[in-house]
């Protein structure tokens, strides 16, 4: 016998999953659009009063380059106009990624447009106008330091990097435990007692997680059989962790299982103080930061950093072959710039081209999803979670439980502490069966 239930909480059940800044990326988007657009029209109309073919080809790229900017903007209003179109199973939040892989097949081709170029010119160097190239080349520079400015306000699709809990301390005797500071690899928190002050993390930098006690204070002195730290889990669990001492810090003998989400009950010498710690994403290079990246923005960012970086090394080249007549300079300049542009098209396809096939890019999700459930004395048979849009995760679960009362709904609400987790599907299947 099978209990089966579909469940979408955080986005509701009408699968919308386009990320937060959404219209924010739509809209600083279609504004790099006007503006290479406008130095597009300047440049080919320029060009062709003045008689100037090298304004009129720089113009020709800049269509390019808005071309490529047209594909994530269209993108944007896609996914925004059909977020609610029920034909889309799983919504339109992975349009951004569909566009994100076709902008670095456009990168990828650029590149490779690029390096024939310079080495077409190695094999048969060509005169260089310096005259109209360098101000060509500088003021190109400045229009994508513009369009820089406009797309670098969430190019990396809101990736807090905010470590575990919130310190809520009331000592139960004698002082009180809260939280005062984060940092990428570790939470603290500070507790304030007679014996001194001594600050508490969660420490995770390379190493599975353990607890971390140090003495902030001279006189703040700890025998290690005077410490221990029990955490109360939302389903009643307790564990006590005994620490070992280190030198300038005592750290704790056993990992600390995931989920970090749980009540501590921290026993100094001079009482007990208690901390809450509530779960959330890591830092930047956590997996979670890829769960949570709109890579449309992404890809648009690095479509203008290309062209910049590119009219920085052609700028270099061109000056340099001016002053010391090194003609080779300007195509060396465009090897290196394709090299670069190369780099960073097989990232973004890598990363885009995983999304659309689905591939769990946040397995620290599927490892806590996996304790929720295990921890509570349950089998996971099953379980595959993706991403179906920047900062929504998707979970499918089958589990095996022999407590005849467990139904989806209690799964549910265990699991709606992870943020991201936005759509769950769960079937249960009972392994005692009622008389």
């Amino acid at each position: 016998m099978s209990n089966f239930e579909d469940s979408a909480f955080g986005a509701g059940h009408d699968h919308i999953f386009l990320g937060a800044a959404h219209e924010d990326n739509e809209r600083r988007t279609w504004m790099v659009i006007a503006l290479c657009s406008a130095m597009m029209v300047t440049e080919i109309v320029g060009g062709s009063l003045f008689g100037s073919l090298a304004l009129v080809a720089d113009g020709l790229h800049m269509s390019t380059h808005a071309g490529a900017m047209l594909i994530a903007a269209l993108a944007y209003t896609y996914a925004r106009k059909h977020a609610g179109d029920t034909r889309f199973v799983f919504g339109t939040g992975k349009l951004g990624d569909l566009a994100g892989f076709t902008s670095a097949i456009v990168l990828a081709m650029i590149a490779l447009l690029i390096a024939y170029e310079a080495v077409s010119r190695f094999l048969s160097p060509v005169p260089i106008h310096f005259g109209q190239a360098i101000p060509i080349a500088v003021l190109g520079l400045l229009v994508n330091l513009a369009s820089v400015w406009l797309l670098s306000g969430d190019h990396h699709g809101h990736s807090h990097g905010h470590s575990h809990g919130h310190g809520h301390g009331h000592g139960h005797g004698h002082g009180h435990g809260h939280e005062d500071e984060h940092s990428h690899e570790e939470e603290v928190h500070r507790i304030f007692g007679n014996a001194g002050v001594f600050a508490l993390s969660v420490f995770e930098d390379g190493v599975p997680p353990v607890f971390r006690i140090t003495p902030e204070t001279d006189s703040s002195k700890l025998d290690t059989d005077a410490v221990s730290v029990t955490t109360i889990r939302p389903d009643g669990k307790h564990q006590t962790f005994a620490f070992a001492d280190h030198g300038g810090y005592l750290e704790s003998k056993e990992d600390i299982p995931e989920p970090h989400a749980f009540r501590a009950v921290v026993r100094l010498p001079d009482g007990e103080h208690e901390i809450e710690f509530q779960e959330h994403a890591h830092g930047h290079d956590d997996p979670q930061a890829a769960a949570n990246r709109d890579h449309n923005i992404r890809s648009a960012y690095i479509h203008v950093i290309a062209d910049a970086a590119v009219s920085v090394l052609a700028i270099i080249g061109l000056l340099l072959a001016r002053a010391f007549g090194w003609v080779w300079m300007d195509p060396l300049a465009g090897v290196i710039g394709a090299l670069v542009i190369a780099n960073w098209s097989w990232g973004l396809m890598r990363d885009t081209g995983g999304i659309l096939l689905d591939m769990n890019v946040d397995k620290r999700m599927s490892e806590k999803v996996r304790h929720v459930i295990e921890d509570n004395g349950d089998t996971v048979l099953d379980l595959h979670v993706w991403r179906v849009g920047p900062g929504h995760m998707s979970a499918i679960v089958s589990v095996a439980t022999d407590e005849v009362r467990r139904n989806p709904g209690f799964y549910r609400a265990a699991l709606k502490r992870f943020k991201g987790l936005s759509h769950v599907t769960v079937e249960v299947n009972p392994t005692r069966v009622v008389a």
